[in-house]
């Protein structure tokens, strides 16, 4: 009887797409570049995200926790904060936060914080966003039973003076 291993936990492109859209959300928010490199599932079985912002050439973050963000096979998600990443350039990095996969029990998603505690569970990956990605339903016309007789507040018919009150 041969035993394999388990397969890894890897991400759905959905998934990862919505991880790349986090860190674009997060860099409009703050101002600043924000970096997320997915970790492949290779040492641990599981692959994470780790999210970080890079710091300056003079800036340290004494106070938090740093970490390298890029290199050689990084696979960097999002539009990178508006930087451009080369293949091999390594960024220092003040840690946010990371996402790993999990396999427990109505667990996919567990969200890390940087002093390595896990702070957020979901079986959805909304579950440990920051940011709802998905654009919400627009709400529906409340007055779709009065009878459209051209008549709009808004508009302005060409031949019509235009003043400002």
């Amino acid at each position: 009887m041969t035993s394999s291993a388990p397969a890894p936990l890897v991400f759905t492109q959905e998934e990862l797409d919505k991880l790349g859209r986090t860190a674009d959300a997060l860099s409009a928010y703050i101002g600043k570049p924000v970096l997320a490199e997915l970790i492949d599932a290779e040492e641990t079985g599981f692959e994470w995200v780790i999210f970080g912002i890079p710091l300056g050439k003079d800036e340290t973050d004494e106070d938090g926790v740093n970490v390298a963000i890029g290199g050689k096979k990084a696979r960097i998600l999002g539009n990178k904060g508006g930087l451009t990443v080369g293949k091999n350039d390594i960024y220092e990095c003040e840690f946010l936060w990371a996402i790993q996969l999990s396999d427990l029990e109505g667990i996919r998603f567990i969200k890390v914080d940087h002093e390595g505690d896990e702070i957020a569970w979901s079986l959805e990956i909304e579950g440990v966003l920051p940011f709802q990605l998905d654009e919400p339903e627009p709400a529906p016309d409340d007055d779709d039973d009065e009878p459209d007789n051209g008549e709009d507040a808004f508009h302005v018919q060409s031949g019509d003076p235009k003043k400002l009150h």
